[in-house]
């Protein structure tokens, strides 16, 4: 059977990275009710961690968009209190 102790997101053991605690009882699965629990503990940990980055992404974005308006508005503003330039030919 293969080792399902493999690396996720470059850290060393699943059970072991400090921001996935694994609550299996046994290292490696001996049947396929623990290898399941394995599996499906694993999997709501990386849902956890794609929540929370999407999360922080959207979050971002709103920031970005907010940042934009403001700048829009600043740039209205300037514009206005320069007054209409006249074009020279």
């Amino acid at each position: 059977m293969a080792d399902l102790r493999t690396s996720v997101g470059g850290g060393g053991d699943v059970r072991n990275d400090a921001d996935m605690a694994v609550s299996v009882t046994s290292p490696d699965p001996k049947n396929v009710q623990e290898l399941t629990q394995y599996v499906t503990v694993l999997l709501q940990q990386m849902q956890e961690r794609f929540q929370t980055m999407s999360d922080q992404i959207i979050t971002r974005i709103d920031e970005m968009g907010n940042r934009i308006d403001d700048l829009e508005r600043n740039i209205a503003d300037l514009m206005t209190q320069a007054g209409p330039e006249e074009v020279d030919k």
